[in-house]
């Protein structure tokens, strides 16, 4: 069903993607809007993995470096079914934690000093189940790509815009219409956000669901969201940025109502109601 949902909602952000091109663009905006999310779905897929673990000075650990760590994500790996990932550690107070890899076989999992210090071993095992499901549903691939194609309409959308306001037009063929063009500029990127929002959360909620299955223990994924969450209230990861924030077990951006609005993490009381009905065997 997640599988269909997703299906559905990358077809939908395709669909705007032509319409905002034709409106926009004409043939020449679709090319344009064709060629730069080839170029940005090529680097996401091949590149993506590594852009972030640099951008969080992310440290590679073996066996030796954290026994506790590492074989705790091995033996969540043997029980997943999935090859041993690499392991990362990310020197940040903010308790957090995040998968990434474009598929199984490259798949890694980095988790910040803070959560280690906050977190027991158990909360610590929901948590990395929660990322491995990520990898085994392939949603960091999934992710990249909704991530580029909402880049990519909002780059043409605001382009395209602005060409329109100071006396850029489409085809030679087609009248322009500047007020279609603002309107659009304004409601694309609006559309791509929420269409990505709604993957996004989809995704988080297939992999508590998956996490609490490969640990074993719904309630101790929810008991580590519960720290997880007032954590992050309290000391917000300030390098964090919005277009790796859904990557995260939590959401890493402070911002109050804004942030649960446009998030695109589901509502934390959702997250752990669900996993709650996980453990009672009221949901499956």
């Amino acid at each position: 069903m997640n599988g269909m949902k997703t299906a559905f909602l990358m077809a939908l952000m395709m669909i705007i993607m032509i319409i905002v091109g034709d409106f926009l663009g004409g043939q020449s905006g679709m090319m344009i809007a064709f060629i730069i999310s080839l170029a940005l779905n090529f680097g996401s897929y091949w590149f993506s993995d590594k852009i972030v673990l640099a951008m969080y000075k992310a440290k590679r650990v073996e066996q030796n470096d954290n026994p506790d760590l590492f074989n705790l994500v091995e033996r969540l790996s043997s029980s997943a079914g999935l090859p041993m990932p690499k392991v990362y550690i990310i020197d940040n107070a903010t308790p957090n934690a995040f998968a990434t890899g474009r598929n199984p076989a490259n798949g890694a999992v980095a988790v910040t000093t803070g959560i280690l210090r906050i977190l027991s071993m158990e909360e610590l095992s929901g948590v990395l189940a929660h990322e491995l499901a990520h990898i085994k549903n392939r949603d960091i691939l999934i992710g990249t790509i909704a991530a580029a194609f909402a880049g990519t309409i909002t780059f043409i959308a605001r382009m395209a815009g602005w060409a329109a306001m100071f006396g850029g037009n489409r085809d030679d063929d087609r009248d322009s219409s500047p007020i279609v063009s603002l309107v659009l500029m304004i409601v694309a990127p609006i559309a791509a956000m929420l269409i990505q929002m709604a993957i996004s959360r989809s995704r988080e909620y297939a992999a508590d669901s998956g996490g609490a299955s490969i640990s074993g223990n719904a309630l101790s994924l929810a008991s580590a969201l519960k720290k997880l969450s007032l954590s992050n209230e309290r000391i917000p990861m300030t390098d964090a940025g919005p277009a790796t924030a859904h990557m995260f077990i939590v959401n890493p951006l402070s911002g109050g109502m804004i942030k649960s609005l446009f998030s695109t993490h589901p509502p934390m009381e959702e997250r752990i109601k669900r996993l709650e009905e996980i453990a009672a065997g009221r949901r499956i």
